[in-house]
């Protein structure tokens, strides 16, 4: 085995990587040598303990991301293929039904291998790397995939590519067949359309799933409003849940033109329902001056912040946009709100829908509340992982 190079921890920084911390910045280290390629191997240590080993990453703020905190324990393909083994088990046990075929088969850290993300779209499986520091790893990841999983190709779309790297926009196709244009999963009855090359993260947003069932059991009967609705995973689920009418409402005109052929797909008149491509602040705007309204609301914006610094002005967003919802919600209206930014906790965020109950003066019961669904599990000693939180509001008046 070779001896992987030493990097020496700051003073008293290892007992937070004992404690299960997977994340390591660079102003954790002592030194950061510069002849390093992105992608080593290092061995961490303190006073000169052995303390964690990882892969480094000199273009990120996070130099290395832990791998293991065993010593005698390699980082080769046989360390990849069996991690990426134990992601597959508790999948297969999840997902032994058949009734979903799309889901994410690695979620970084929660899985135990940081900076890697992997959907599964049927037959397809997606690879999304968050660091430049795993390109060297990819071929490992992406034959453990292929013996692991029954797919039929791995497509990938990365995350970091460096300045120097020739990537294709869409991704590139990693082994196997390339993907179609669109591929159909299903999810518990109903058929999703996924563009794998050129739609958001990789193609769908697979930890609202449950979410997106919860608003079925909502919507029979009620005017529905999705906003930031991308390609109508929550639309299609509130027609098929009985809404007598859904208007959908997004930026992106590709995934508006997406959300129309998924009705299609699953056996309704896309005429019924109204697509519109545009701004949300905008459009709620605007009904507000026509003064309509929509007796459940759904709204799954993206993150407001990424950073600690502006955390504050993201709980201000979300509770403007909030209060924009609830004055269209007539009493006894639903409003479903999400939030992803994980720097946002799941109190902050319910502080800002109660900072928007208030000003828009609508006492509110809380009738459900979720985090990320089990095929995204969080490493405990990581909260940042538990980044999806999501709120079911009855307006009282």
């Amino acid at each position: 085995m070779l001896v992987p190079p030493v990097l020496e921890l700051s003073k008293d920084l290892g007992r937070h990587l004992r404690a299960g911390q997977p994340w390591v910045f660079r102003k954790a280290l002592v030194d950061l040598p510069r002849h390093l390629p992105a992608g080593t191997i290092v061995d961490l240590v303190e006073r000169g303990a052995f303390v964690a080993r990882g892969y480094l990453d000199p273009h990120s703020p996070i130099s290395v991301r832990v791998l293991t905190r065993n010593p005698g324990e390699r980082v080769d393909a046989g360390f990849w293929k069996a991690r990426i083994a134990r992601a597959v088990e508790l999948r297969q046990a999840l997902f032994a039904d058949s009734e979903v075929n799309g889901y994410r088969v690695i979620n970084g850290e929660g899985d135990f291998l940081p900076g890697v993300i992997v959907d599964r779209y049927a037959d397809f499986a997606v690879v999304k790397l968050y660091s430049a520091g795993l390109k060297p790893h990819r071929g490992a990841i992406v034959k453990a995939l292929m013996e692991l999983l029954p797919i039929r190709g791995v497509w990938g779309r990365d995350e970091v590519a460096r300045e120097d790297e020739d990537e294709p926009s869409g991704g590139q196709c990693l082994a196997g067949e390339v993907p179609p244009e669109q591929i159909a999963i299903r999810e518990r009855g109903v058929t999703l359309l996924v563009d794998v090359r050129r739609g958001q993260k990789t193609g769908l947003f697979l930890d609202q799933r449950e979410n997106r069932a919860a608003v079925r059991r909502w919507s029979a009967g009620r005017t529905v409003l999705n906003c930031y609705s991308y390609t109508g995973g929550f639309s299609v689920q509130a027609a098929l849940g009985g809404a007598r009418r859904v208007v959908s409402v997004d930026q992106d005109a590709d995934a508006m033109a997406l959300a129309g052929e998924i009705f299609v797909a699953n056996g309704m008149d896309r005429l019924q329902h109204d697509f519109v491509t545009g701004d949300v602040n905008t459009y709620l705007a605007s009904a507000r001056r026509e003064g309509a309204t929509f007796d459940l609301i759904v709204l799954d914006p993206p993150a407001f912040t990424k950073s600690q610094k502006t955390v504050e002005s993201a709980q201000e967003g979300y509770a403007s946009i909030n209060r924009a919802a609830l004055q269209l919600l007539p009493p006894g209206g639903i409003l479903v709100t999400a939030s992803c930014s994980a720097r946002v906790s799941a109190e902050e965020f319910f502080q800002a829908v109660k900072e928007a109950g208030f000003k828009a003066k609508a006492d509110l019961q809380l009738l459900e509340s979720h985090l990320q669904p089990a095929d995204h599990p969080v490493q405990v000693q990581l909260p940042e992982g538990r980044y999806l939180k999501l709120l079911v509001l009855r307006k009282l008046n």
